[in-house]
């Protein structure tokens, strides 16, 4: 079965709930305008209840099906980026600063429009838990709405979600089962040291030379500290110490990110970070503190969705279109929270060539709408069925 006709017959509707959603974006859990503009296209459609205010601006939604049955949940992300948009589009973001160069608005649009398939035909049993999500990109929106219940306040079973994937064939769906993403972190390390004169280094204690030997020691967490077949990526991203040529500075600062798969691997990076941090700076003879964070959790999926949804991703866009072993990235993403407490599947839909995530230029292919629409309605369908 490809696209569902009577999604396709409102291609043009979710494009253009799409574009106006690019207009308004809103970051991490400020999402007030995206969600009222949710909620009421919800009320439109004639769901039957609609839940506001979750995780400050989140959304639920729930449609009665026909018959009896369990509630799955769907999700989307509706969350922006501190990025000022370069497209050149008519409906670029009106908020300086601020667009949707990731896509959300896409997953938005897509979910809306299943929404309104759904709440018109009703063919399925239980009932559907629509999840509209602010923070993704920062402040686990996810998280805090598993942490205020939402998984046993709608008796949700299972969950799924998908995200658009620049320079993916357009229409085509790649998963794995287990891991498909890896955990996040942020480690923070500040030094402190005695500044001087740019010419008379021996009279300081150099946080200089000390940010640059922590640095270059950290990375030997992934090359001598680890197994060469595992994956670990240790980043350094910023440094940030000094005014001028011939002053040297009091203090540095040096941030980055981890990202691993095994919790083993994790408290292990934790630990040699601690030593590496405190030990440089013993050599250097300055004062140092690091400051870890944990994030985002590995993002797995269960097998047995995964392969349930990589079927109906078949139907939709054929076979020769499902990618269902494609490897785990780096990248890291909050729906791991939800999965972490159901069972469900987090799938990527090609979206054709363009600019990537996070980037200025980057545009949800509005073509893709009604693929996305169609593989969540029909997940509902054949995961409840009727009879």
């Amino acid at each position: 079965m490809p696209v569902v006709n009577r999604i396709a017959d409102f291609a043009a509707d979710m494009a253009a709930w799409r574009q106006h959603l690019h207009s308004i974006p809103e970051l991490e859990f400020e999402c007030h305008e995206t969600a009222a503009f949710v909620a009421d296209r919800l009320r439109e459609f004639g769901v039957d209840e609609v839940h506001e205010g979750i995780a400050k601006t989140g959304v639920v939604a729930i449609i009665n099906g026909r018959g009896q049955g369990p509630t799955i949940g769907l999700r989307a992300d509706m969350d922006a980026l501190p990025i000022p948009e370069e497209t050149g589009v008519e409906y670029a973001s009106t908020n300086p600063g601020k667009m949707h160069a990731c896509g959300h608005d896409g997953h938005t649009s897509m979910l809306l429009g299943a929404a309104r398939y759904l709440a018109e035909t009703r063919n399925f049993a239980g009932r559907v838990a629509l999840i509209f999500q602010p923070a993704e990109e920062s402040g686990g929106g996810a998280g805090v709405m598993v942490e205020e219940g939402i998984m046993d306040r709608f008796d949700i079973s299972q969950v799924y979600a998908l995200h658009n994937a620049p320079n993916v064939p357009m229409g085509a769906f790649h998963t794995t089962p287990g891991a498909i993403m890896a955990a996040v972190d942020t480690f923070h390390v500040y030094i402190q040291g005695v500044g001087g004169h740019g010419a008379m280094p021996h009279e300081a204690r150099d946080p200089v030379m000390a940010a640059c030997g922590i640095a270059q020691a950290l990375q030997t967490i992934v090359s001598r500290n680890h197994h060469a077949l595992d994956d670990l990526v240790v980043s350094v991203t910023q440094i940030h110490t000094g005014t001028v040529d011939n002053v040297i500075p009091d203090t540095a600062y040096i941030n980055g990110t981890v990202r691993t798969f095994d919790p083993a691997v994790q408290k292990m990076v934790m630990e040699r970070m601690e030593q590496i941090v405190q030990g440089q700076a013993a050599s250097y003879g300055v004062e140092a503190r690091l400051d870890y964070e944990v994030h985002y959790p590995a993002t797995i999926n269960s097998p047995e969705s995964t392969n349930f949804a990589a079927d109906v991703a078949r139907e939709i866009s054929g076979s020769d279109q499902v990618v269902d072993d494609v490897p785990r990235n780096m990248g890291a993403e909050d729906f791991a929270y939800m999965l972490n407490a159901r069972p469900g599947a987090y799938l990527f839909l090609g979206q054709g060539e363009g600019a990537g995530w996070h980037h200025p230029k980057y545009n949800f292919n509005d073509e893709i709408a009604p693929v996305g629409a169609s593989f969540f309605a029909r997940i509902v369908e054949k995961a409840q069925p009727l009879g």
